[in-house]
């Protein structure tokens, strides 16, 4: 199962029935946002509990085509990087704190 932004606006409603709906649409679009603009600055994020997203820079390279064998420059660009915390790495695994 694969959690979208719908569905989890449906949790968050549900948990917090005194919130209207637009008002919790709008405060998860501002954490997203933030959190895309900080990646975009080079930033890390942490949310403690969670992770932590990271951008890095991967740098260019000849790569090749898998279906013609072909060589194909690639230009540099950023990837994210996250990293679980060690209490999400115990509640996937089962383990005791």
């Amino acid at each position: 199962m694969t959690v979208v932004k719908s569905k989890l606006l449906a949790q968050l409603s549900k948990n917090y029935p005194n919130f209207l709906k637009k008002d919790l649409e709008k405060f998860s679009n501002i954490i997203l946002k933030e959190i895309k603009n900080a990646l975009k600055r080079g930033e890390r994020v942490e949310l403690r509990g969670f992770g932590m997203f990271s951008s890095n820079i991967q740098k260019a390279r000849i790569s090749r085509n898998p279906k013609t064998g072909e060589k194909v420059n690639t230009p540099k660009k950023k990837t994210i990087h996250f990293k679980m915390s060690k209490e999400m790495f115990k509640k996937l695994n089962n383990e005791k704190e």
